[in-house]
């Protein structure tokens, strides 16, 4: 190898060591609940998006309750028949407002644009969509943020 390219490749090397580092330091940016919890909901949209059921699932307490009585088994349910209805899905989603009224408990309105494609649709603009808005609670168990009460309505103003 000529010298000069042993000091580019090494140069390389310390610079792709030092990237490495500060990626893994977080650059200093602090992990606040704010941040978990927002991080959850990324996560969600993530899971939706690729259909993972069982990611999902990852997210909801056992003691879920939803804002009709269902629990976390009814959910599965839903969520199952959802994903098996509608063989695309994409989100948008906004968080509203994101309070904590106490240190392990958070609270958090966000609007869920949903775009899906039904598996019996004829054509690619055979698609279904819709607005709503979720509010939703979040327990810190152990090191995980997970959902404990969900309640959603439509958005639509008609």
């Amino acid at each position: 190898m000529l010298p000069r390219a042993k000091q580019v490749t090494r140069g390389f090397a310390v610079g792709a060591a030092l990237a490495l580092l500060l990626a893994s330091s977080g650059c200093g940016e602090r992990v606040t609940p704010e941040s978990r919890v927002r991080a959850v909901i990324a996560e969600a949209e993530r899971a939706a998006e690729a259909r993972d059921l069982a990611g999902l699932m990852e997210l909801v307490a056992p003691d879920f309750q939803d804002g009709r009585g269902g629990d976390r088994e009814e959910l599965k349910r839903y969520l199952r028949g959802y994903l098996v209805v509608h063989q695309s899905v994409h989100l948008l989603t906004r968080v509203e407002s994101l309070e904590f009224p106490y240190d392990d408990y958070a609270r958090v309105r966000v609007t869920v644009g949903t775009l899906g494609r039904e598996s019996s649709a004829a054509t690619a603009f055979d698609l279904a969509a819709d607005v709503h808005d979720v509010a939703l609670e979040l327990k810190l168990e152990g090191d995980d943020w997970r959902v404990v009460r969900a309640e959603w309505r439509s958005a639509r103003r008609d």
